[in-house]
């Protein structure tokens, strides 16, 4: 099992720090992750620590694509952090061990979905940075990390319809313009 999670942390970090820097009347710009604008995205992502606290204590998990601005009622800052901390609460051991169904790739220790869980926020973190004109430069390890976890998991997304068909990348591009291309998020 993975017992490093500074991957998953940092990306969370990074995510949180873009949501701070949404403007206040920013939350209705649309972003890159179509049709959804940059209150959508937060609520998607504040959504998954919805997701990931229910699948650390065996409960249901919440649909976190359907009416995601539901997990951000009001201040999105707030409530980020609030679904943040509740999360990070419910880590304990025993939740990192326990199996989560992973679709095809069967069954995995929480603690192991966590390690690559790191795509969702990181490229979420990238659209609220594209929609708000915050910087848009990922860290490059975790930038690596996403996108061997993107090549595992975006058939099934795709042939679900959530996750755009890939994009060309620019000749030459960095490892972060492949990984977003490769995501269908159309180079800026």
């Amino acid at each position: 099992m993975a017992q490093n999670l500074s991957g998953y942390h940092r990306a969370l970090d990074l995510f949180e720090s873009l949501v701070a820097g949404v403007p206040r009347d920013g939350w209705d710009a649309p972003t890159p992750c179509a049709p959804w604008t940059a209150r959508d995205v937060a609520g998607h992502v504040t959504g998954g620590q919805h997701l990931i606290r229910a699948l650390a204590s065996g409960e249901p998990v919440p649909d976190i694509t359907d009416d995601p601005v539901r997990f951000v009622p009001g201040d999105v800052l707030m409530a980020w952090r609030t679904a943040r901390k509740e999360c990070t609460a419910s880590l304990t051991p025993g939740a990192l061990k326990r199996l989560v169904p992973m679709g095809a790739l069967g069954e995995l220790p929480l603690g192991d979905f966590l390690g690559g869980y790191i795509l969702e926020p990181l490229v979420h973190a990238w659209d609220l940075a594209v929609a708000s004109d915050q910087p848009t430069r990922l860290d490059p390890d975790l930038v690596h990390h996403a996108f061997a976890t993107a090549h595992l998991i975006a058939a099934p997304l795709r042939t679900a319809g959530h996750l755009a068909p890939p994009l060309p990348a620019p000749q030459g591009a960095d490892e972060q313009t492949r990984l977003l291309a490769f995501l269908g998020r159309p180079h800026p």
